[in-house]
């Protein structure tokens, strides 16, 4: 008993060494508020503060927090996650989100692999992990424990940026591994999102990228549903399981992340980003933009603007 007490007191002591390398290699690296990429679809946030949420068209990745606790808002579900849990996306989706845990002395850091979907399917194929049953439709998004050996080798793939030769030649084994870990762990299903196979999620897959290229065009149900050989309701219910929306609600929140980069980078008036994002009716857009962010859009970009100048 003692034994196994002293083997499980050391594990515990090397995974806290391990959160402690972690987010001061971050802290180093990233020594202000921002974000950095130092690598290709490697990326690095520090915040010093909570709140602030951010909206945005999330990317398929792969995140772990080395210090704070973030909320990740996939339409009405809510994500938690910290230094003892990871969190994985694996479509573009609109999400929202928040830090909710940091401070000017305990600054939130974090840790973002951008997943490359070649990358997945070639470990699936290697390992012999390509499943023989067909696939079920999972949410795209959900946050796991975060065990010792994907921790490690988080931590192994931030140590190799001090060393860009060496990140070269071996950081593609180390994400190879990442994947690996992550395709035989909690999250196995929702890693074969991403895999280059047949099934219904991939069929979700064909969907949200039509949804996302045509997102200012009428959303014409039927049409996708008859291309993808779904029934109506059957590429309804599927479509929801996978985004926790329905088509039209993901439509509408891409044309509102988008009229809103609109305002604030081409400095568009509401009427006019509403029309280039598909809304005919001025007034319609307004409503639905105050309700999603919280204030009228040129409100709403105001504040925004007078964030960045007082980050910067």
């Amino acid at each position: 008993m003692a034994k196994m007490m002293n083997v499980t007191n050391d594990a515990m002591a090397r995974r806290t060494l391990a959160e402690q390398e972690l987010a001061e290699r971050i802290a180093r690296l990233q020594p202000r508020d921002g974000k950095v990429q130092p690598q290709p679809g490697v990326h690095l946030h520090r915040q010093s503060h909570a709140g602030q949420r951010a909206h945005s068209v999330g990317e398929p990745c792969f995140c772990v927090i080395a210090q704070g606790a973030k909320e990740i808002m996939l339409g009405a579900e809510t994500f938690r996650y910290d230094p003892a849990h990871y969190l994985i996306s694996t479509m573009e989706l609109p999400l929202s989100g928040e830090v909710v845990e940091a401070s000017p002395q305990r600054p939130y850091l974090s840790f973002r692999l951008t997943l490359d979907p070649a990358v997945v399917s070639s470990v699936l194929v290697e390992s012999g992990l390509v499943p023989a049953h067909a696939d079920r439709a999972v949410r795209a998004v959900d946050a796991s424990a975060l065990d010792t050996n994907l921790l490690d080798a988080t931590l192994r793939l931030v140590r190799l940026i001090d060393t860009p030769a060496e990140y070269r030649v071996l950081a593609p084994l180390v994400v190879r591994e990442i994947v690996y870990r992550l395709l035989t762990g909690a999250q196995g299903n929702r890693m074969r999102h991403l895999a280059t196979f047949g099934g219904r999620t991939h069929r979700m897959v064909r969907a949200i990228d039509k949804v996302r290229e045509n997102f200012d065009k009428p959303l014409r149900i039927e049409d996708i549903a008859r291309e993808l050989a779904m029934s109506v309701s059957g590429f309804h219910a599927h479509f929801k399981a996978v985004t926790a929306m329905s088509p039209l609600q993901f439509q509408k929140q891409l044309r509102l992340q988008e009229a809103r980069r609109l305002l604030f980078s081409e400095n568009l008036d509401a009427a006019e980003a509403g029309y280039r994002v598909g809304y005919e009716d001025a007034a319609h857009f307004n409503r639905e933009y105050k309700r999603h962010f919280g204030a009228p859009p040129m409100r709403d970009v105001e504040r925004l603007r007078a964030a960045v100048a007082l980050a910067s």
